[in-house]
């Protein structure tokens, strides 16, 4: 029988090592994939981390630093004709952007008395007009304060109060929001509206002014940066506790922002739909400071309609969606119809997706990779989940703690802090438990804090957490680190709350109670019960279109899924769930209301044991429980 060597058309050109060392190679990548399974996709991810740091670095080094705002003037340049924004079926180029900012500038340069470094504030809801007010202010090396256009009220005038604008620009639509508080503004505020006249004599008009105003670029020098680490934005905290507080946004902050959507692989050929509120940090930094550094394309929308989204995508041939808090299920749960996989959407990239959503989501709507990530607007630390690992908000490994160096340490849930050891020092979580993230404020990695009162960023900052002179940024977030290094989202800490000596976390809960078939949502929190420490488990509800509760299924779910001291004891069938402007569950007023039927419309119901089931909580039974005659 003739061996391989005479069949071959090259025998023995293959050394007898050959065999063995292709055998290592084999073996190597076997083991590599059964031990380090994300060893290549973790280099991938830490080399385009790497490279945009450098470059950074390399701008800073020639002493030339580069915003986000002079790659967008250098792109109306490059690619004038190419479409920056599509509002309304209407498409604006970047050149139009461009242009149109320019006479914002040029009103504020001649009638402002505006000078570099000065604060002026945006109250403006989702339209171009918010983009060409926040460059052309820019342009002039202003700082510009985003308000959130569901502030109202005492709410607004802190906000206005704590960034202390020289002039605040309004929509048109949103004036009549300022009605009540215009009186105090008078004194050291102008107020200019975007409409052509306004209802208020003390009000300026600014498209009366733009529409007149050269299209000429202000000189370059007005916006020029000589330091990353300076102002640029104010964007405040959604405020589900207490009121606003304004986040320093450094043109650094900015540059990493505008980097997400490049480092989880889109391209200046993408499309990118935006339905989040440009006053918040996932819109305007990601989004459109995102297209930005892509060369790309975004749909604007007004505000987000679930059902009109899809038509939206088809529409416009949108490749990447932006999605926050419960966008995703409100998409979900939608009526579901014919062609729903028949779109380009490719990525979908945001924070706050729940395990069955994202599933769900997945099968309903095709191969779309969600880009789950985490960071706060204000903080200096940030993850991202490259893999998509379902329920992760990120990886780490030893080289990412090298550049961002971070930690989770044990937290008091009853003293609302954290825990420290015999000799002071803070203690870290071992894989697998809960613990506070904590982020190493340096040079590197700074926390530039919030506008105002100083006490706000002083209370942000753990300080001799691990040895005497560190610095910590506490996030107020409480992670878990698996054993592959993934993280997870566990639950903020002002939402965690403690019943028969335990932690309860409401995010866990709330996860159990939603795979129910008849339950739509379910915003989980703690209210105070005369008599007993800590607070007990309410679930207010909201239910699936013509579906009824059923009250001993529910008694069911939670006694199989929970611990005992985590099943709800009361809940609270609502018809709509109150939400901040980001999307998140709004808890605040829910506590506060707490559970007496005297007082509260909504029906209300009560866990009994007794019957395994939950009851109809009536006045009898409330005075009962609060006598202590229904033991908790």
């Amino acid at each position: 029988m003739r061996s391989w060597d005479d069949l071959s058309p090259f025998p023995m050109l293959l050394p007898s090592w050959v065999p063995g060392v292709a055998a290592g190679i084999a073996s190597l990548h076997l083991i590599q994939k059964l031990l380090f399974p994300y060893f290549w996709a973790d280099l991938r991810y830490l080399l385009k981390v790497l490279l945009y740091g450098l470059r950074v670095e390399s701008y800073r080094q020639r002493g030339k630093i580069v915003t986000v705002l002079d790659k967008f003037v250098k792109l109306a340049e490059k690619q004038p004709h190419k479409a920056f924004l599509i509002y309304d079926g209407k498409a604006l180029s970047y050149r139009d952007v461009d242009r149109r900012s320019n006479r914002v500038a040029q009103v504020f340069l001649h009638h402002g008395a505006l000078k570099k470094g000065d604060t002026v504030a945006l109250l403006m809801g989702n339209e171009p007009d918010f983009i060409h007010v926040w460059f052309g202010l820019a342009k002039l090396g202003c700082v510009v304060a985003f308000l959130n256009f569901n502030v109202r009220s005492r709410s607004l005038l802190h906000c206005l109060t704590s960034c202390e604008p020289k002039i605040l620009i309004v929509g048109a639509d949103l004036l009549g929001t300022l009605e009540e508080i215009l009186p105090y503004l008078q004194k050291d505020i102008s107020v200019w509206v975007m409409s052509k006249d306004s209802t208020f004599p003390s009000v300026h008009s600014l498209l009366d002014k733009m529409e007149a105003a050269s299209e000429d670029p202000v000189p370059v020098s007005r916006r020029s940066a000589s330091n990353l680490k300076s102002s640029v934005l104010y964007i405040f905290t959604s405020g589900t506790t207490g009121l606003p507080k304004a986040a320093v946004i450094s043109h650094m902050q900015v540059l990493k922002g505008a980097a997400g959507l490049w480092a989880f692989g889109a391209t200046a050929e993408d499309i990118i739909y935006i339905t989040l509120p440009l006053y918040h940090s996932a819109a305007s930094l990601l989004g459109i400071g995102g297209c930005i550094e892509l060369g790309a394309t975004c749909v604007l929308r007004k505000k987000f309609s679930a059902s009109q989204f899809w038509s939206d995508c088809k529409k416009y041939n949108v490749t990447v969606i932006q999605y926050i808090g419960e966008l995703c299920r409100y998409l979900c749960s939608q009526p579901v119809k014919d062609g729903e996989k028949n779109h380009k959407v490719r990525l979908a990239v945001g924070n706050g997706v729940r395990n069955d959503v994202w599933r769900e989501f997945l099968n309903r709507f095709g191969a779309v990779k969600i880009c789950e990530f985490y960071g706060a607007t204000e903080g200096n630390i940030c993850f991202m989940n490259h893999t998509g690992k379902i329920g992760s908000v990120g990886r780490t490994n030893f080289f990412y703690k090298l550049f961002f160096p971070f930690d989770l340490i044990k937290y008091d849930f009853q003293k609302d802090e954290p825990i420290r050891n015999k000799h002071g020092w803070c203690e870290k979580v071992k894989k697998g438990e809960a613990g506070l993230l904590i982020s190493q404020v340096n040079a590197k990695n700074p926390f530039f804090g919030y506008a105002g009162s100083k006490r706000h960023t002083e209370k942000k900052l753990l300080s001799e957490v691990f040895k005497k002179g560190d610095l910590y940024f506490n996030t107020g977030d409480l992670m878990v680190q698996d054993h592959e290094n993934f993280l997870y989202f566990w639950d903020r800490i002002g939402d965690t709350f403690r019943w028969k000596g335990e932690n309860v976390a409401t995010t866990e809960v709330s996860d159990v109670i939603v795979m129910l078939d008849f339950i739509q949502e379910a915003n989980v929190y703690g209210v105070s019960v005369p008599g007993h420490e800590g607070k007990a488990g309410m679930a207010s509800l909201i239910l699936k279109q013509n579906k009824a509760i059923d009250l001993e299924q529910m008694y069911k779910q939670v006694v199989t899924y929970l611990p005992g001291y985590a099943c709800p004891l009361f809940l609270r069938v609502q018809e709509t769930m109150e939400m901040t402007g980001t999307f998140k569950q709004q808890k605040f007023r829910l506590v506060d209301e707490g559970f007496n039927p005297s007082t509260i419309t909504d029906p209300l119901y009560f866990l009994d044991n007794s019957k395994q089931t939950y009851i109809l909580l009536t006045k009898e039974v409330y005075e009962r429980i609060l006598s202590g005659q229904i033991k908790l």
